[in-house]
């Protein structure tokens, strides 16, 4: 199960980065979600110059998948 609906519409970065910005939002505590929005947005910043797309929806699933495990955490 998915953190939040429409995990499989996330095609591209930046519906990947909105989404993971999302799910941060439901997190229960201001210190935990400040941390997953730092980590999320140095992640998108390391892989900014990406342009593999086979390696892009590595990414993707990977970030959903570890999206999943946070909330579910």
């Amino acid at each position: 199960m998915a953190p939040l609906p429409n995990a499989e519409l996330v095609q591209n970065s930046l519906q990947l980065y909105r989404y993971l910005l999302r799910c941060c939002k439901q997190l229960p505590d201001e210190n935990i979600r400040q941390h997953y929005r730092h980590a999320v947005r140095q992640s998108f910043k390391v892989h900014a110059d990406e342009d593999n797309p086979e390696r892009i929806q590595q990414i993707i699933k990977r970030a959903i998948e570890d999206a999943d495990w946070v909330m579910n955490k």
